[in-house]
């Protein structure tokens, strides 16, 4: 099957790449690289594969010709980010996705998997929730991506399915790490301060999911048959891995010896907080088999960031945090206020080995 990729040089897409691969698919990459500078040297090679390198607003319908399957991950990835500017997230993370997806349904592409996110349910209290629940958003992240989904049902039909799967939170190692999820935040306070640094009570619930369980959900959702997820929604995750924050930062404790949990003065409640049934996917996706968990995430971290020797001011500078990458690119110059590179005429792929770069790149 030939996948189109979005966002394949991004946290996840550039772990899902190679798991696509090995799957037996052929993946054409589209993404406009805004973290080519955040490659993190013990995350493993990113994937040699063509590439489109292209903003997905900008995407034209001959990217999508000849394309079997569409995987949409590139967003704005994260609640301070979608804040950032938040008619903007709108504009990347909702309308450019259906617009995306009208785009694919002309050009003939049969399947459509939107990633969506268990931040869609916001805050939604102790109660277990699965995908018939109230969606109640509490960011402009979790609006675009309830909005995106209401927008790509309307073109459900005539040969064109679109599945939307919600992962729970990710975590784990990749080419293009990201400090600013929760498993990866607290192992990486522990490894540069000897402390797990809590900037809540601890008490709300997060279920986690590792971005290679993730990759597996994506891939049992392009190849099951129609009839199995047409138009529907999927928590990816496991039951199981429902936690409290403070009961990571317990595994954490475990794991990296020598740290202490350090709770913030007057530190509240997170607003997000629920706790999500991952029963669905388990049931009727029955190719999604996940392989992590907590505790071995929280190893794999560790012991990729001891490999890396990272610093406190690695961990506290804008290299891995996607918002505080983001605005060093804007005050560099790099940037334009919409976040469209300022120059594109002479930008090459950031993959190691440059993929060869189709039309309208």
């Amino acid at each position: 099957m030939r996948v189109l990729l979005t966002g394949h040089l991004g946290y996840i897409g550039s772990v899902m790449t190679p798991m696509l691969q090995q799957a037996g698919h052929e993946v054409i990459g589209l993404d406009s690289d805004l973290y080519e500078r955040c490659t993190f040297p013990q995350g493993g090679v990113i994937s040699d594969v063509p590439t489109i390198l292209k903003d997905t607003r900008d995407a034209e319908i001959a990217d999508l010709k000849g394309i079997d399957a569409v995987i949409h991950l590139a967003a704005l990835s994260n609640d301070p980010l979608g804040n950032l500017k938040p008619g903007l997230t709108d504009e990347i993370n909702h309308r450019a996705s259906v617009r995306l997806a009208e785009l694919a349904k002309k050009a003939g592409v049969s399947r459509f998997v939107f990633a969506s996110s268990c931040s869609n349910y916001g805050k939604s209290g102790e109660g277990m929730i699965d995908e018939t629940g109230a969606l109640n958003p509490v960011t402009a992240y979790g609006e675009s991506k309830v909005a995106s989904e209401r927008g790509i049902a309307k073109l459900a039909g005539d040969g064109f399915c679109p599945v939307y799967l919600r992962p729970a939170t990710a975590y784990g190692v990749s080419p293009r790490l990201r400090f600013d999820v929760v498993l990866n935040n607290l192992v990486a306070w522990a490894i540069t301060t000897k402390k797990i640094h809590m900037k809540s009570d601890g008490t709300p619930w997060r279920p986690i999911v590792h971005i290679e369980d993730i990759s597996r959900a994506f891939i049992a959702a392009v190849e099951a048959p129609a009839d199995a997820v047409f138009n529907e929604a999927f928590n990816v995750g496991q039951t199981a891995h429902n936690y409290q924050i403070r009961d990571l930062a317990k595994i954490v404790a475990d794991v990296v010896p020598g740290c202490e949990v350090d709770f913030a003065d007057g530190a509240g409640p997170d607003t997000r907080s629920y706790r999500v049934s991952f029963e669905k996917i388990k049931n009727r996706l029955p190719n999604f088999k996940p392989q992590w968990d907590a505790k071995k995430g929280a190893e794999q971290l560790y012991k990729a960031y001891r490999a890396s020797a990272i610093t406190l001011e690695d961990f506290e500078g804008p290299r891995y945090q996607r918002i505080g990458h983001i605005n060093k690119l804007l005050a560099d110059g790099i940037l334009e206020t919409d976040l469209r590179h300022r120059t594109t005429g002479s930008r090459t792929s950031a993959t190691t080995g440059a993929a060869p770069l189709l039309a309208g790149s």
